[in-house]
């Protein structure tokens, strides 16, 4: 194992005194492992604040900020957070309005946010919880019943952000959530596995002829192992099965959003937006808005998901809204 590390004991609270250091603007960094957007907790503002398994990154802490997350919960890597981390974001963006919860589809996830939930309602906070879920790949998982949480999640953390930085209320920002879970779908696909530091090898062994179709972001099997194909092919294995879930059709105006799963250049991320591209263009499909790069990682997997958004003129507005966090910026 070859990583720029000091003590596998100490990956996540040494990566997090770094995120401290370098976004003193930004974010502060709380007791257990929390990242706190700055200004936290705004008076009158619904609290955003989602969280996971650190080796995502940037998600979710470099989504804390002006315009996205007000706190994120970071737990060692692909281990979720404990619920007093949970409860402590919590109370940290608090400011009497009430708090949305982001909880990506994985069994840990959700029981601790809803332990955090159960013990923030008895101190007073109103919390609000939605589960993200739009991994077509796979109906269950090792670690989930039911869809992963994969790339959608991002953009939900963005256009609720925005939601709340607007001063919408409780009830408000999460049925907006949910029209994101509603309308969002995505698969992705890996080359190589990624590496757990505190393991010390791969999670799991694939040929170098080899690639695994529908794998999930802690290296979860997929739909199916096959031999390597070119970058056209990969895009249409991945998009394919996203159109055919029934969301997104003919005549549809879509965020496209391709990411790397950590280990994959933006040159070659670039080279699938390409055939992306072509197949919506195809199918009677409008790029509206897109994202490419690395938002949603798995350590150092190569890889790639390509994440697809329908939009409405209510998405399309809150999704271009100002944002300023460590990992996204733009009209701020």
């Amino acid at each position: 194992m070859k990583k720029l590390i000091n003590s596998t004991d100490r990956v996540v609270e040494e990566a997090l005194a770094g995120m401290a250091a370098a976004h003193p603007d930004l974010l502060r960094i709380e007791d257990p492992n929390v990242i706190v957007r700055k200004d936290a907790p705004r008076q009158g503002k619904v609290g955003i604040i989602s969280g996971g398994g650190s080796g995502h990154e940037p998600m979710h802490g470099g989504f804390v900020g002006l315009g996205m997350l007000d706190a994120a919960c970071a737990g060692a890597v692909f281990t979720s957070p404990v619920p007093d981390q949970m409860l402590a974001a919590t109370k940290a963006v608090d400011g009497g309005a009430g708090v949305l919860h982001i909880v990506k589809n994985y069994t840990g996830d959700i029981m601790n946010f809803e332990i955090a939930a159960e013990m923030a309602d008895a101190e007073g906070i109103k919390v609000k919880a939605v589960v993200m879920a739009d991994d077509v790949a796979v109906q269950d998982s090792l670690y989930t019943a039911g869809r992963r949480g994969v790339g959608g999640t991002v953009l939900a953390e963005k256009i609720v952000g925005a939601a709340a930085e607007a001063g919408k209320d409780l009830d408000t920002v999460a049925a907006l959530c949910q029209k994101v879970q509603d309308n969002v779908r995505s698969m992705g696909m890996a080359l190589t596995s990624c590496t757990v530091p505190a393991a010390g090898k791969p999670t799991f062994e694939i040929a170098d002829d080899e690639m695994e179709i529908g794998v999930g972001i802690h290296g979860e099997p997929g739909r199916r192992r096959v031999k390597i194909a070119s970058a056209d092919e990969i895009t249409d294995m991945l998009v394919g099965p996203i159109l055919d879930d029934g969301v997104i059709a003919k005549g549809d105006t879509v965020l496209a959003f391709v990411n790397g799963l950590g280990g994959t250049p933006l040159i070659e991320l670039y080279i699938i937006f390409r055939r992306l591209a072509e197949v919506l263009e195809e199918r009677g499909i409008t790029i509206g808005r897109s994202l490419v790069g690395n938002f949603i990682t798995s350590l150092d997997m190569a890889g790639t998901s390509i994440t697809l958004l329908k939009l409405d003129d209510e998405l399309t507005g809150y999704w271009d809204a100002p944002v300023h966090t460590a990992a996204m910026r733009w009209g701020a």
